[in-house]
């Protein structure tokens, strides 16, 4: 069930421990792809992956995340990685007050990945409720090595998804000012600290190898993982260990 959609009534009379929670960022996707772009996957893979799953609360996704890296592209919006780990921690707290907690944390914005995991691993030792983040691009086997940024995962997700969203007709403006990669490394360090120093539009990889036929399975991918995620978390043991 999809909060947004419905009455409090109707979510008085769900009966589930398990909740979903979409996070993304509203950030530069090239100049084919829109800004909202991780919380749109995000939100689609949630409301898959609970399909798949069966009875569990969706909420409405966070689409502002930790997403500096991205100051330079006009439309871009983000919050301090305190604020970012605030937010989702209160939002699974309200979660938790009405019974669902138990929360897996769809991600689509890997700027989010080290904030997420810390607040999860917060919430479980010293909140009411049981989190455990999960970004979608990780969970789709082979397909992962693919990952950039408005590239070709992102841009074949959105393809199936939401298919007017893409601007087709500047995916080729979006190969040419694409980079091949994501960063400056010497000695197995990260150089660079913002995208604009390594991609001309803000691009990694080619956004022309992510037909729509290739979202769909993606989407199939990530959605079966979630599934499997939810159901381990719903029946996990969450009690805490005793000091040693």
């Amino acid at each position: 069930m999809h909060l947004s959609d419905h009455t409090w009534t109707d979510a008085a009379d769900v009966d589930a421990d398990v909740a979903i929670v979409p996070v993304g960022s509203t950030e530069q996707h090239g100049p084919h792809a829109p800004l909202g772009t991780d919380a749109i996957t995000a939100e689609a893979v949630a409301e898959a992956g609970a399909e798949e799953y069966g009875e569990v609360v969706v909420a409405p996704p966070i689409p502002v995340g930790v997403a500096e890296e991205h100051r330079q592209f006009p439309g871009t919006l983000w919050v301090s990685e305190n604020t970012f780990r605030s937010y989702v921690r209160e939002t699974i707290d309200s979660l938790a007050y009405h019974g669902w907690d138990r929360v897996v944390i769809v991600n689509g914005h890997g700027g989010n990945t080290d904030a997420l995991r810390e607040v999860a691993g917060r919430i479980t030792r010293h909140d009411d409720a049981y989190a455990v983040p999960f970004t979608w691009f990780e969970a789709v086997g082979d397909h992962g090595s693919d990952m950039g940024h408005g590239g070709p995962l992102e841009t074949a997700l959105l393809r199936h998804v939401r298919p007017e969203s893409v601007a087709e007709d500047r995916i080729e403006e979006a190969r040419e000012g694409a980079s091949d990669g994501w960063g400056e490394w010497q000695s197995g360090v990260n150089l660079a600290y913002d995208s604009a120093e390594f991609t001309e539009n803000g691009v990694v990889g080619d956004p022309a190898e992510g037909d729509a036929e290739r979202g769909e399975e993606l989407l199939e991918l990530a959605a079966e993982a979630l599934a499997e995620l939810l159901d381990t978390v719903a029946t996990r043991d969450v009690v805490r260990p005793e000091n040693k």
